[in-house]
């Protein structure tokens, strides 16, 4: 049995095509695409940016 993949999915999939992100979990159009082929290291190492891309596209928009 596969082990499922880990994603930031909320299933608020929308991009802005200004900034190239999806506003729900703010993975990048490259990163969305390649998702279920990158590695589990890869996947990790986009965790911890997603937070501080949420609050870059926040401060943006207000």
């Amino acid at each position: 049995m596969n082990t499922p993949i880990w994603s930031p999915c909320i299933k608020v999939c929308f991009v802005d095509p200004s900034e190239g992100l999806c506003v729900g979990c703010f993975r990048t159009m490259e990163e969305l695409g390649r998702w279920t082929k990158m590695s589990d290291a890869e996947r990790e190492a986009v965790k911890p940016v997603l937070d501080e891309r949420r609050s870059a596209y926040e401060a943006k928009v207000r």
